[in-house]
């Protein structure tokens, strides 16, 4: 099995909003960053993956295959920002609830997880910060042993230091290269850091999925006057944002921008950049 997910030409359209023809693949043994803006159609496309919606059209294989049945299905791990246990559970009683229902629980990998994240057994959800919160529901989505792990804004609002425990466990995790990683992301510096891919959707519409390294070398903002601007090949060029004294372009192929203006600025593009003049451009 060459791929964990693929998706080819998914559409769903609602009232205010829709998927258009969306390809996302995410080869076995590595983690993809998926980005966008508020309402890009991030979540919509996760809960496409996961059977959560109906598609209108287009094709979806997780894991091999198109239906999973219960078994296959428990080869995933899930969790979403807004996921949640009742707030009076403990992680003693999580895992006893989890043992009755899943049919690959591992109580033993289950507490070697909470003890690795440094949880208590018996404090109430209620009482956890955020962070632990956020930890021990990874333990939950882990303790089965998945084969992919799916990630929606797991990360938002935890502080560095979580974040940084998070992104050493995923790591981790990757190490084993039958598994793999789908995480949709806001904090784009953290997937900079761990992603092998970066899949890019605006407005429903799948703009780019590339290598995160040919990503941040290929792309680069360039501060150059407008005359300058005009030699730059408009194939190359996103979006251009103008000031009284010079022009601040997005161009896809940094090198070639090199080679025709030897003498301007150009600056390394991080993945929020990128969001930023692509979103932009919609405006101009």
């Amino acid at each position: 099995m060459n791929t964990a997910i693929h998706v080819k030409g998914l559409c769903k359209q609602y009232n205010d909003f829709g998927l258009n023809q969306v390809d996302l693949i995410v080869p076995t043994g590595t983690i993809v960053g998926f980005v966008g803006e508020n309402g890009a159609g991030k979540t919509t496309t996760l809960k496409a993956i996961l059977g959560a919606i109906h598609p209108d059209s287009g094709t979806i294989q997780v894991l091999g295959n198109s239906i999973l049945t219960p078994a296959e299905k428990a080869q995933i791990g899930v969790v979403f920002e807004d996921s949640f246990f009742y707030e009076t559970l403990t992680a003693k009683q999580i895992n006893t609830i989890m043992a009755s229902i899943q049919p690959n629980w591992d109580s033993t990998e289950f507490f070697r997880l909470i003890q690795g994240f440094q949880l208590p057994t018996q404090k109430t959800i209620k009482d956890m910060s955020k962070g632990m919160r956020m930890k021990i529901r990874l333990a939950t989505a882990l303790a089965h042993h998945p084969k992919l792990l799916i990630l929606d804004e797991a990360t938002n609002g935890l502080d560095p230091v979580v974040r940084g425990e998070v992104l050493d466990f995923l790591r981790d995790y990757i190490q084993n290269e039958t598994n793999s990683v789908l995480i949709s992301s806001h904090i784009t510096s953290d997937l900079e850091k761990i992603a092998d891919s970066i899949a890019y959707i605006h407005q429903g519409r799948m703009l780019f999925q590339m290598d995160t390294v040919t990503l941040l070398e290929h792309y680069g903002i360039v501060r150059c006057s407008e005359s300058q601007l005009a030699q730059i090949p408009q194939s190359i060029k996103v979006a251009t944002r103008k000031n009284s004294i010079t022009c601040e372009t997005l161009v896809s192929d940094a090198a070639q921008v090199r080679q025709i203006l030897p003498d301007a600025a150009i600056d390394r593009a991080s993945i929020d950049e990128i969001m930023q003049f692509y979103a932009g451009r919609d405006k101009l």
